[in-house]
């Protein structure tokens, strides 16, 4: 009994030396840095390492963004654009090496709001995602606005919401159903009936103006136009911050996923994908992007009519089709991404909201814009460009009724793009002739 007492004391006492080990002590001064006997080799170890890890992270930062997609490739050909322009003035390779090169940085945008959208959730991400992907559109609008080119402006904002909710959605529906077929995939109802009232209010308030100038019915011809114009504008930029305080205040809980429905249901929630830049990195590259951007626009908008010219190609089809392709490229790649993995909820926030915003935010911003530069930049989108508008918000309307998508659904509104696109391709726009 005594030896068994005096044994298991000489354990304790061992066991407290061990803990009390000179390694211990060491390796628990490297964690803490706290202990008065570390030596100034030591604290100069954390620092280096600490240059080393800033320094890494730097370069995979450059490598992810700049060097890891396929599509960065095209880069090169922004810089060739600007040097195309002074020395040589061919317009029509100014243009499309203009095109060329926005196309990646647009993607690169789209993937930069991704990785911050990782520290954000869904709902702010998918806004994010919108807003940062309308970057480029908003950019070249106001390059176009400055220089006059009203109707340029006017025409790809409209194509890129034809853009968005055709060809975009279309394409998501249509791969997203093919890879999970034969399984419905699902999105939020509620959020896209809410979606589609905005875009037909903003068809209505695109609506009015081209008829009152069309039925001849103005109190002050040309005038009346142009104020109802601006007063629509400020009505729908007000209507767009309450579904701004709607969507992310209010009545948050509306725009809850599908996704996370079936994990309150206890159903398995999917693996999040970790972010591969920090959040600092990611508004710094959008940053440096957009600078980009905004730089090569101006070359671009410089050539649209050179480039019309040289191609024998009209303005329209430039400015509703070609200009939108390339702008969308980031909504496009991230829409098809988040189809394939199953959230809908993400792609419609992509690709619908992003036709929200175009049609209540950036529109109504650019005549508020050309408002305060001088420049007669109005509501009146002609009878043509407004009824394609209008069928388009109506189709897809229709297809979001149900809350649900498969690859039909998506081939139907590629489908409706091309016939878009084909109508433009033969419409001559007479009041650009005319301006």
């Amino acid at each position: 009994m005594g030896s068994s007492k005096m044994e298991s004391t000489l354990e304790k006492i061992d066991f407290e030396s061990d803990e009390e080990s000179p390694l211990t002590l060491s390796q628990s001064a490297g964690a803490k840095q706290s202990f008065q006997f570390e030596t100034s080799s030591h604290t100069s170890v954390p620092k280096f390492r600490t240059l080393r890890k800033l320094q890494f992270t730097a370069f995979h930062s450059v490598y992810v963004v700049l060097f890891k997609a396929k599509i960065n490739v095209l880069l090169p050909f922004g810089p060739l654009a600007v040097l195309m322009h002074y020395m040589t003035g061919r317009h029509g390779w100014v243009f499309f090496f203009s095109l060329l090169g926005i196309t990646p940085l647009a993607e690169r945008l789209g993937y930069a709001t991704e990785q911050l959208a990782c520290y954000t959730g869904n709902t702010v991400g998918g806004l994010l995602n919108a807003t940062f992907g309308n970057a480029t559109e908003m950019i070249i609008s106001i390059y176009a606005l400055k220089n006059g080119m009203i109707r340029v402006v006017q025409q790809s904002l409209l194509g890129s919401i034809l853009s968005n909710m055709l060809l975009v959605l279309g394409c998501a529906f249509f791969t997203g159903g093919i890879v999970h077929y034969p399984k419905v995939q699902r999105f939020n109802q509620t959020a896209a009936i809410v979606s589609s009232g905005l875009l037909l209010m903003a068809v209505m308030g695109i609506l009015f103006p081209a008829v009152l100038h069309f039925t001849h019915t103005e109190v002050h011809f040309g005038k009346s136009e142009l104020a109802l114009s601006r007063f629509s504008s400020c009505i729908m930029l007000v209507a767009y911050a309450s579904y701004l305080f709607f969507q992310l205040k209010s009545h948050a809980n509306l725009y809850d996923s599908v996704d996370e429905e079936r994990e309150n249901d206890g159903d398995e929630p999917e693996e999040e994908e970790a972010p591969e830049i920090t959040m600092w990195e990611a508004i710094a590259w959008l940053t440096i992007l957009t600078l980009w951007v905004s730089v090569l626009s101006g070359y671009l908008v410089d050539a649209i009519q050179g480039a019309s010219d040289s191609w024998n190609m009209p303005v329209s089809f430039i400015s509703v089709i070609l200009l939108p392709i390339v702008g969308n490229a980031a909504e496009h790649a991230s829409a098809i991404m988040f189809a394939m993995k199953d959230k809908l909820d993400i792609t419609l926030g992509v690709a619908i909201g992003s036709s929200t915003q175009i049609s209540m935010f950036v529109i109504p911003f650019c005549v508020v814009v050309g408002w305060i530069m001088g420049q007669p930049m109005d509501l009146n989108f002609q009878l043509f460009e407004t009824a394609s508008l209008f069928i388009t918000v109506l189709v897809v309307a229709f297809m979001l009724q149900e809350g649900t998508s498969n690859y039909f659904k998506g081939l139907m509104l590629i489908l409706c793009y091309l016939i878009v696109a084909a109508s433009f391709f033969v419409h001559i726009d007479n009041k650009s002739d005319d301006d």
